[in-house]
């Protein structure tokens, strides 16, 4: 919603908050502010938070101070690119734990820029953490990420981006940005309310996401599914429309993939 309706006139918080509810989403994903969460609560709006993370000293006073405005799922970018598995998992570990003690379930995100940025640095990534906790490390998908630095083409999305069906089935956060071979984001629509080519093959591969969940053990019967669309870092090209509207398109198209997979 940065730059919307246009740079000089932006939306104030409320406004945002307002359209986020008459577009018929649930909640917002953020990290949280005071006029955040007054403004969320007074709509039914429920919340989801996320942070960048350096290092468990760094996290901790933000898990507290997200905590504290009533979040109780937390989304985690992980360290940095550069970093190797087994700090990362180490890092993750102590992380975790110290989020359930505060009462938090934070999920680590597949992301670019992070300890997790490749297939192979997050399968390496998540094997160490079994291996030290027993436990499935809990994970925030965003594959985007994974199909741009792999190339994957359409026909290969599924096969190679559900490759994790246990990881993905105990997961509680899905980021639904859509994407193609060579672009992290793609365009929901043609700016004229026709859905591009490249969308409907993510809503293709979204489809199959939601029936891999499904199939497995549903955890709380809950699942938080944000549609990404960022204008910021590079995410959104200048010809492309915003999107804000194209986030709305997207939720709606998403929740009839939901319908389906359902229905398998």
């Amino acid at each position: 919603m940065i730059g919307y309706p246009s740079a000089r006139r932006e939306w104030s918080v409320p406004q945002k908050l307002r359209a986020i509810k008459a577009a018929g989403f649930d909640g917002v994903c953020a990290y949280l502010t005071p006029e955040l969460k007054t403004g969320a609560d007074a709509l039914g709006l429920e919340l989801l938070s996320g942070f960048d993370a350096k290092s468990v000293a760094d996290a901790l006073p933000r898990l507290r101070a997200q905590r504290d405005l009533g979040v109780r799922f937390i989304n985690v970018q992980l360290l940095n690119h550069d970093t190797p598995p087994a700090t990362a998992a180490r890092v993750a570990v102590q992380l975790l734990k110290a989020s359930r003690r505060l009462g938090l379930s934070v999920h680590i995100e597949t992301h670019r820029d992070t300890a997790t940025e490749t297939p192979e640095k997050f399968d390496e990534l998540a094997k160490l953490y079994r291996r030290a906790t027993g436990e499935l490390l809990p994970v925030t998908w965003d594959h985007s990420h994974f199909a741009v630095s792999k190339h994957m083409l359409p026909p290969d999305y599924s096969r190679r981006l559900l490759a994790w069906p246990d990881l993905i089935q105990a997961s509680q956060i899905f980021h639904l940005r859509p994407f193609n071979s060579q672009h992290c984001q793609v365009p929901v629509t043609d700016g004229r309310g026709r859905l591009t080519p490249e969308f409907r093959d993510y809503l293709a591969f979204a489809e199959d996401l939601f029936a891999c969940w499904l199939a497995g053990p549903r955890p709380g019967q809950e699942l938080w599914a944000c549609p990404e669309l960022g204008m910021s870092h590079g995410y959104h090209v200048s010809t492309d429309p915003h999107a804000w509207p194209d986030a709305v398109r997207a939720g709606r198209e998403l929740r009839g993939a939901w319908r389906r997979a359902l229905a398998r």
